[in-house]
């Protein structure tokens, strides 16, 4: 659940320099990031059945903002004047994606596997892709037309289970309704923050979208704590919370930054494919879930509808995009 689209924001440092030894550990970081990021959804389906959601949201985003704050008390002035300059937007767009998004998806959790989540969380660049056309009227040719059709059709498998008769009835899991919701948030997100074109250091802006996520979140969890049960906090929901806050949260984040000043915004965001691997072989060690054939039929069809968005993108778009993770 890293927040990969603040590589949008800022990349001053690019691949240029990086090479041989440094390269190799930056993909290192940015593959740990990944991983770290993938046990978030392992802990909060783990506790799914103990902790609330909204819970588990606002206590991660509170803990990674204190951790975080710190770390950048040095841009703080810059922070407080595009706080004074920009609240609403600030509060929109941290909200909306470290926040909604998240509580949606720790939502879906209770009633959907952690593999599935994973697979529908690579959608993700797909849905931006859309978004960012109809929003910011970047290019999409034709071939992005047709993976973004074979995606689709890929997540339409996985939430009918394979079966035509379920997508007659309508008979859809909730809890992959949820994470649809959750991903099409964050895609809402991404494409708001690059429109938005904050002029900050982007770990100071990470900062403040986590201090808006925190009061996003606040009034759902104390909605919980007066409506439901399961407001005790036991040995499992700590460990769960601590992970998802601390190696999952703080960590996670400040490692891809990292990995975006090493690579470049292009190559460290790439690497979020390798979360939807991660999901599934840890479900299968440590929740264990099992992959059925529907996943791997909806997994192929995701998988080769972002092939051609990713090799056949048209030469605009590539060009625009490289731009942007210089700019």
């Amino acid at each position: 659940m890293a927040i990969h689209v603040l590589a949008v924001h800022r990349d001053t440092v690019g691949t240029e320099q990086a090479s041989g030894d440094s390269l190799a550990a930056a993909y290192s970081v940015g593959v740990l990031c990944w991983l770290l990021s993938a046990g978030v959804y392992i802990a909060a389906k783990w506790v799914s059945s103990e902790m609330p959601p909204w819970a588990l949201c606002f206590w991660r985003v509170l803990i990674a903002w204190a951790i975080l704050m710190p770390i950048v008390r040095r841009h703080f002035g810059d922070m407080v004047a595009l706080v004074r300059a920009r609240p609403l937007e600030l509060l929109a767009i941290g909200g909306m994606g470290l926040a909604i998004c998240q509580g949606m998806i720790f939502v879906g959790l209770e009633h959907a596997d952690a593999t599935t989540a994973g697979i529908i969380i690579a959608l993700i660049p797909i849905i931006t892709m859309i978004l960012a056309r109809l929003v910011l009227a970047e290019p999409m040719g034709g071939w992005q037309v047709i993976g973004s059709i074979l995606a689709f059709l890929g997540i339409v498998v996985i939430i009918v289970k394979g079966s035509p008769a379920a997508l007659m009835r309508l008979d859809f899991n909730p809890g992959e309704l949820w994470i649809v919701a959750g991903a099409f948030c964050f895609s809402v997100y991404t494409v708001l923050l690059r429109r938005a074109k904050f002029d900050v250091n982007r770990l100071a802006l990470l900062v403040l979208l986590l201090g808006a996520a925190v009061l996003t979140a606040l009034p759902f969890y104390l909605f919980e704590l007066l409506s439901d049960e399961r407001s005790t906090l036991n040995s499992s929901g700590l460990i769960a919370l601590a992970y998802v806050a601390i190696p999952g949260g703080a960590v996670m984040y400040y490692l891809f930054n990292r990995s975006i000043e090493a690579l470049g915004a292009a190559r460290a965001g790439v690497l979020l494919y390798i979360q939807t691997i991660f999901i599934a072989v840890l479900a299968y060690l440590i929740l264990g879930e099992q992959l059925q054939p529907y996943h791997l039929e909806g997994a192929a069809l995701i998988v080769a509808g972002l092939l051609l968005i990713i090799l056949l993108k048209p030469k605009a778009k590539a060009e625009a995009a490289t731009a942007q993770g210089q700019g």
